[in-house]
């Protein structure tokens, strides 16, 4: 629960928003646009989280990260898997919006002064980004693999691909492991090494404690779904690697020391990592796999998701005994019954508040912070990350 005070946590919920806000917003006359699925009217340029140019530059290093890593393969004698990687890296890390490894090189210009912003050091960012996205596709592979997803950005998951399969699970930890060979020939030499590779470990340790959170859930049944639970789950599993990973990554890189520096932010961009991820489940049922590039399974799946819990909270004893017939199973009819039900509790129009009242809080907590970090580097995530529809 995103909350700006102590009296906030204090009081009854709603999505994890004060049941006050949320009634309060409902009885206004006034209508909004529910962003992630009726925003078209707005041109696609408008939407994109990171310009033309920021991923242009961004994707000009690829090949020399690819480059890197095959020739640290071959030094094995291992010819054969080097050319093997290489396919491995071409499929899985480039793809999707890279909004990861993008962040990372754009809080490091942020945090930097200008004369101090060479070619070698925006470089230097740019293979650190690198190495946020090869995270991001060990996770992303892994994580296909146990929940046995068909599609991802767009395409086959790497397992369903001709030839692949289980051997998915090895070139997965091949990518996590590269990372580190990457680091090495780039960043041994800088103060920071160490504390780039202890922050990768830490990060990774913590997402794969989300993961296992989140596989445990998944064994429960509906009714035993808490917000509390959903927390801790979106936290380790997301808001860690996808927002505080890239930014405190940037902040070491720019030669920042001051711990206090680092818990501000980390507090704000949990915080951005349960909107994101509250978005996410929203998008999972009710997005536009055509948009998303994917094909949501939460429900299939049993997930403990934002949905599936506020649905639990806000349902009648008749409502609920639907969601622990329904939920969790294969069954189209009970799939689609349960996203009937959704919409009965009004869940996108409370999903809608929820964005909104969201952004605003962070916001506020944004402005609230005072230790060296610009207030527009926040400001410029928030932004990007707010009524998007993919």
């Amino acid at each position: 629960m995103i909350s700006t005070s102590d009296e906030v946590k204090s009081v009854d919920t709603i999505g994890g928003l004060p049941t006050e806000i949320v009634n309060e917003q409902k009885l206004k006359k006034t209508t909004r646009t529910l962003s992630t699925l009726q925003n078209h009217s707005v041109p696609i340029a408008a939407r994109v989280t990171v310009s033309k140019d920021e991923s242009r530059d961004f994707m000009s290093v690829f090949p020399d990260v690819v480059r890197d890593l095959t020739n640290a393969t071959k030094t094995y004698n291992c010819n054969d898997a080097a050319k093997w990687f290489a396919q491995v890296l071409q499929y899985n890390v480039p793809r999707g919006k890279k909004n990861r490894g993008i962040l990372t090189v754009l809080t490091y210009k942020n945090l930097m002064s200008p004369q101090d912003l060479t070619a070698e050091n925006i470089k230097l960012a740019q293979y650190l980004g690198w190495c946020v996205e090869m995270l991001q596709s060990f996770l992303v592979i892994s994580d296909d693999v146990m929940d046995n997803s068909t599609t991802r950005r767009g395409q086959k998951c790497w397992h369903k691909v001709e030839n692949v399969g289980l051997s998915a699970i090895n070139d997965a930890l091949m990518i996590e492991n590269a990372l580190y060979s990457l680091l090495k020939q780039h960043f041994s030499h800088l103060d920071c090494y160490v504390a780039l590779m202890e922050l990768f470990h830490e990060i990774s340790f913590i997402t794969t404690c989300g993961q296992s959170l989140d596989l445990l859930n998944s064994n429960k049944r509906v009714s035993d779904f808490t917000m509390e639970n959903y927390k801790a789950i979106v936290d380790n599993k997301t808001a860690y690697y996808s927002f505080y990973l890239p930014f405190a990554l940037a902040m070491h890189l720019a030669g920042y020391k001051d711990a206090e520096a680092f818990r501000q932010s980390k507090t704000i961009l949990l915080e951005m990592g349960h909107f994101f991820q509250v978005q996410d489940d929203f998008l999972d049922c009710f997005g536009n796999p055509e948009v998303t590039g994917k094909i949501g399974t939460d429900i299939q799946d049993n997930k403990c998701s934002w949905l599936a819990v506020v649905a639990m909270q806000r349902a009648n004893a008749e409502q609920k005994q639907i969601m622990i017939d329904c939920y969790g199973q294969n069954d189209p009819l009970k799939v689609e019954r349960v996203k009937e039900l959704y919409k009965e509790l009004s869940l996108p129009s409370t999903y809608a508040i929820f964005e909104e009242e969201s952004y605003n809080m962070i916001k506020t907590h944004i402005q609230q912070t005072s230790r060296g970090v610009p207030h527009k580097t926040f400001l410029q995530i928030l932004n990007k990350i707010y009524q998007r529809d993919s």
